[in-house]
């Protein structure tokens, strides 16, 4: 079962990567490197501080930071539990793929993935309430982790469980967040 799972992500890893084109790599690298989504981070930060103040803003940092910490360092677990070759490194694969970019580090699962869906889910359910469109931000996971397929570095199944696990530990702090908000420093809401 487990064989026939992995055949099948490989084959859809296959077909993802090679829909991609030369004429688009330099986007798609640009896509990857996190510090070129540093204007979303921004404009995030500027709405939750108009919506909930500096101290607030604060408090949200703070969980957002622990909340980043544990799913890189749960990811780092994984793949040096797991050892599965990225895709660039799988020589039964290489010379049916396009290789944009080369790590030698593990593939399961993609910390792109978890990192990014994690921050997005406890700032969706922090701050859904506020903005009809917030589910749009969903959208940054998404294509930042899509990325990853077509530069030759994960399988679908790597970025659909670094989602799920990235979901997860969002959903479970932003439950924690509401807990400790709660308790030591209730919301005011601004207008």
């Amino acid at each position: 079962m487990v064989e026939k799972l992995l055949s099948l992500d490989t084959e859809l890893f296959v077909f993802l990567n090679s829909l991609g084109s030369e004429k688009y790599d330099g986007l798609w690298s640009f896509i990857t490197k996190q510090s070129n989504w540093i204007p979303l981070f921004l404009l995030l930060l500027y709405v939750i501080f108009k919506k909930l103040g500096a101290k607030q803003t604060l408090y949200l940092l703070l969980f957002v930071a622990v909340l980043v910490t544990f799913t890189d360092q749960m990811t780092n677990v994984f793949k040096n539990g797991f050892q599965r070759l990225r895709p660039c490194n799988n020589p039964e694969i290489k010379s049916l793929i396009r290789i944009v970019q080369f790590r030698g580090s593990f593939s399961f699962f993609s910390g792109h993935a978890s990192n990014s869906m994690a921050v997005a889910t406890l700032l969706y359910f922090t701050l859904r309430q506020y903005f009809k469109y917030f589910w749009l931000l969903f959208l940054w996971p998404f294509i930042f982790a899509y990325s990853r397929i077509y530069l030759g570095l994960h399988y679908p199944l790597d970025i659909l469980s670094g989602y799920l696990f990235g979901f997860t530990s969002g959903f479970l702090m932003y439950k924690v967040y509401k807990m400790v908000q709660q308790k030591y420093f209730p919301l005011r809401i601004r207008d």
